[in-house]
């Protein structure tokens, strides 16, 4: 009965993952897939070079890695090499490599900020955004903790999520804004169900 061949997942997995971790088995299937596909085994090498390049934080080794993946018929790594190779690209990979600080923790918070503007479509002012970006942030952090760290921000003015009465939520008991017809505003009007038909027709 002939073996069945591993799956493009499971190659994949076995090419990204730490060598030492994968099992004897994982290993000799990977090791067969190498022998019997040039491509891969070119692939698997630059891959595993890279991530020690990584790990190690030898960012100095990147344009040596560059003019290597070059040489192999590899478009897809060419994609990459020609995306990493620009003028204005290439110094922040190598501080990117080399460098123990990390841009990633702002950047995190920055498409958290677009995903909550772009959920109200365009249709949401700047105070409505401001308490959903509050109220996502007191959703991550105790209340109690929020109080007592964020009294006042770093310009000693109140921090706009502490809530003023001990034993209360930040902005929970603030007023909520409305969705009518799509259209998310904050509003002190009833809702349409709530108000008569004279009003709705304009009429006194």
């Amino acid at each position: 009965m002939t073996a069945r061949p591993p799956s493009h997942r499971a190659v994949a997995g076995w090419i990204l993952r730490r060598p030492d971790t994968l099992t004897e088995t994982e290993r000799l299937q990977l090791k067969a897939v190498r022998t019997h596909c040039s491509e891969l085994d070119a692939l698997t090498g630059h891959v595993r070079s890279f991530a020690t390049m990584l790990t190690e934080r030898q960012g100095e080794r990147l344009p040596d890695w560059l003019d290597v993946v070059r040489q192999d018929d590899l478009p897809s790594l060419h994609t990459l090499a020609a995306g990493i190779d620009r003028d204005r690209d290439r110094d922040a990979v190598i501080a990117g490599l080399t460098l123990p600080w990390s841009s990633g923790v702002v950047e995190g918070h920055v498409i958290r900020i677009k995903m909550l503007k772009r959920q109200m479509f365009g249709r949401a002012g700047f105070q409505l955004l401001r308490k959903r970006v509050l109220l996502a942030g007191c959703a991550l952090v105790p209340c109690d903790r929020l109080r007592a760290t964020r009294e006042k921000s770093s310009h000693g003015i109140p921090h706009p999520a502490v809530a003023t009465q001990a034993g209360t939520h930040p902005l929970r008991d603030q007023p909520k804004p409305l969705l009518w017809g799509g259209a998310a505003r904050i509003s002190s009007r009833p809702p349409p169900h709530q108000t008569s038909g004279r009003c709705l027709s304009g009429r006194a």
